[in-house]
């Protein structure tokens, strides 16, 4: 079973749409849900190979064919619908709630009793106005408006209709789960670099990037993305690969290198106070001139399904019959690299800026996504990556790194796919060809002792420090991209409220034991469910195969960054980042200032807009259900006070006591909140003095505290 399972794991590798281009998202955007339709055509078949799935075909053959009536058929009445009704007509309903409706249709003679649902005019609904199935199965929608009206109308005669009125209520206040804070248990920092971003001045439109700095207190900002692996620093230009016709396509920039794109966000973030993280080519190639140009010249190689529509001789690189054009000559936008361009781009920056120590770049990522090269840099890279490729490539140019400056950082593999922690893509790709007869694969994590890929990329790093003369530490974090959000909700708008609720459920994804999800199984059974439980899995591979290897998840997206349960699901993942001892993050899609998403960084880095934030060491906080009520504290180096930040992931008011154990509060708590009650700002709210139990007994509690649905609340009680 366990093979079948990597059959299963093959047929959906390959549907994957990475839509997360660094600049050009739009046609990786488009093709999304044409992917998630093909994935779901594959998983059926899958499972039909898996034995999980009977197509009763013996019932149709076993069925008598009806034999033709001779008699002449029955005059019938004309088919006329006289009236639709609904049941119930008119109901209230709270967010979350779902309720089933009845339609039926009357008339005379033979007719379709179909009927099609709309709300408020918008067929099925949307996510804003609540859902509806063709059943007539009614979702409501959060936030909820006033009211909205159901429609039921005949596909038979489209002017018979009727009409249902939903209003809404908010749940009655219920009592939440149970909170407890420790100080005086045991405790670990927390990193500031958890709360970094990638890129986060490279979409302005309104002006406002050094106002989103200052607002969360920017502390690392990463320069990497597809479109960036194969930068050219000397011309200040890149091949954008599959993101967009895989072109080079020039900036306007003619003071390179020194005042490039990127050197331009160095000056930035060493302005806002910010490390920068730079991804730098392990892939072996970069944009040779910037001519504009695309590696799939129509002229050169023939008409094409797609082109670019302001340059027709820019083609996508597959041919008008669907079949990829395989004989292009990389060299014609691109040209080969080693280490050595590496080695002088660092020795560049360290002469421009400084060395890491003094406040030059601070990390460097060994390249970004190797399990789609062979998809986005096909036209440079056109076989699916190796464990030899991105570990001895990976480690050359680490060495390079750490010669050319002794005090940077060096992070990676940078790998992004759950199956490919585990296995190369070579064996993913192997998987898809010999899934009939799989005997003697994967083929090269066999070739390497059967040793799955991040085990084997760390050991590697250990015994090249183990084997250097200066016992030089070449990899300093393990660095991996998390996109894990439940209905891959990263980047898009707010869903459903179902989707909703999965979406705020999934942020388990990065420590519950108990959580499992489909999409992640034992990648030696595939049968087998196995919950990813990312950053102790992180802790537990650096522990076992390289001990003192800080880790980084350095893009990661939960979406729904206009909405209350975007930023819901951010402060969640923030709070988990400083809770299980991540070392580095950084979101992938930096919100604008004054959006949901924002103020969930403000409620940790700047929640008073006076530089105020959340602690700096990470205290035991626990919720008796983590799933409504989350809970994070921390206690405040420069002022001794424990930070307390309390998420109602849930879509009614709860109310719960916020005790602290082994602390006596100095004085009254300042509270702060977030909420759907006003997206535009933070809100002070009257302070709240501590009861205690006595003199004796160092307790403090804040009494029947209210959280709201879908909030954001952080406490601060003094401390000494």
């Amino acid at each position: 079973m366990a093979l079948s399972g990597e059959i299963l794991a093959a047929l959906r590798f390959d549907l994957r749409v990475d839509h997360r281009g660094p600049i050009h998202r739009g046609p990786r955007h488009r093709a999304f849900r044409q992917a998630v339709a093909a994935r779901d055509r594959l998983n059926f078949l899958a499972a039909i190979l898996l034995g999980t799935l009977t197509i009763p075909l013996h019932a149709r053959e076993n069925q008598t064919p009806q034999q033709p009536s001779s008699a002449p058929p029955a005059s019938q009445p004309a088919a006329v619908v006289t009236t639709v009704t609904i049941e119930p007509d008119h109901v209230t309903l709270t967010p979350g709630e779902s309720r089933q409706f009845t339609g039926t249709v009357a008339g005379t003679g033979t007719f379709s009793a179909a009927l099609k649902w709309s709300v408020n005019g918008v067929n099925g609904g949307n996510a804003s106005l609540g859902t509806i199935s063709s059943s007539g199965l009614y979702v409501t929608p959060y936030p909820t408006p006033p009211a909205v009206t159901l429609t039921a109308t005949s596909t038979a005669d489209p002017a018979k209709s009727a009409s249902a009125t939903i209003t809404f209520a908010a749940p009655p206040v219920a009592i939440g789960p149970a909170l407890l804070v420790d100080p005086a248990a045991p405790a670990h920092p927390i990193s500031p670099l958890i709360y970094g971003m990638n890129s986060w001045r490279l979409s302005d439109p309104r002006h406002e990037a050094p106002k989103v700095a200052e607002a969360v207190r920017l502390p690392l900002d990463r320069w990497g993305g597809d479109g960036y692996t194969r930068y050219n620093y000397k011309l200040d230009v890149s091949n954008l690969g599959e993101d967009w016709f895989f072109e080079i396509a020039p900036n306007t920039n003619t003071k390179y290198p020194d005042t490039s794109e990127f050197n331009s966000q160095v000056i930035d973030d060493r302005a806002v106070g910010a490390k920068t993280l730079l991804s730098v080519p392990v892939i072996g190639w970069v944009a040779k001139s910037r001519t504009r140009a695309s590696s799939f010249s129509v002229a050169k190689y023939g008409p094409q399904q797609k082109t670019d529509p302001n340059w027709p001789d820019f083609g996508n690189g597959i041919k008008t019959d669907g079949t990829k054009i395989t004989n292009n000559d990389p060299n014609d936008t691109c040209m080969p690299v080693d280490e050595s361009w590496t080695s002088d781009w660092v020795k560049y920056l360290v002469g421009r800026f400084g060395n890491a120590a003094s406040g030059g770049v601070s990390i460097y990522a060994l390249d970004n996504e190797p399990t789609w090269w062979d998809k986005m840099h096909r036209d440079v890279h056109p076989l699916p990556f190796t464990y030899d490729e991105v570990t001895n490539n990976g480690l050359k140019v680490a060495k390079a790194i750490k010669a050319a400056d002794p005090t940077a950082e060096v992070s990676g593999p940078v790998i992004d796919f759950w199956l490919t922690y585990f296995y190369s893509k070579k064996d993913i790709a192997w998987f898809q060809e010999h899934w009939q007869d799989p005997r003697g694969g994967p083929i090269d994590r066999m070739s390497h002792g059967n040793v799955p890929l991040i085990d084997y990329y760390l050991r590697a790093f250990k015994a090249a420090q183990d084997a250097d003369p200066q016992h030089t530490r070449f990899l300093d974090y393990l660095d991996l991209h998390t996109y894990f959000a439940a209905y891959d909700a990263g980047l898009k708008p707010a869903g459903t409220s179902v989707q909703q609720r999965a979406v705020l459920d999934s942020t388990r994804v990065f420590w519950d034991p108990t959580y499992t999800d489909p999409r992640f199984r034992n990648p030696d059974n595939y049968m087998e469910p196995l919950a990813p439980q990312m950053i102790p899995r992180m802790r537990k591979w650096v522990a076992a195969d390289y001990p003192g290897t800080k880790t980084a998840i350095t893009e990661y997206n939960w979406g729904a960054p206009e909405h209350i349960s975007g930023a819901v699901a951010q402060a969640d993942i923030l709070g988990i980042f400083g809770r299980e001892g991540l070392d580095l993050g950084a979101l992938w899609g930096p919100p604008d200032l004054n959006t949901p998403l924002m103020f969930a960084f403000r409620i940790f880095r700047n929640y008073d807009g006076n530089g105020a934030g959340f602690g700096d060491t990470s205290l035991r906080a626990t919720s008796a259900d983590q799933g409504k009520l989350s809970i994070y504290a921390a206690r405040r180096a420069a002022d001794r006070a424990v930070t307390v930040v309390v998420i109602n992931k849930t879509f009614g008011d709860l109310r719960a006591d916020l005790p602290l154990q082994h602390f006596k509060a100095k004085g009254p708590a300042k509270v702060y909140q977030y909420s759907g009650a006003d997206l535009t700002q933070i809100r002070a709210l009257s302070a709240v003095r501590p009861s205690s139990s006595g003199k004796k007994d160092r307790a403090s509690v804040l009494k029947d505290q209210l959280f709201p649905a879908m909030s954001i609340t952080l406490v601060a009680i003094p401390g000494k």
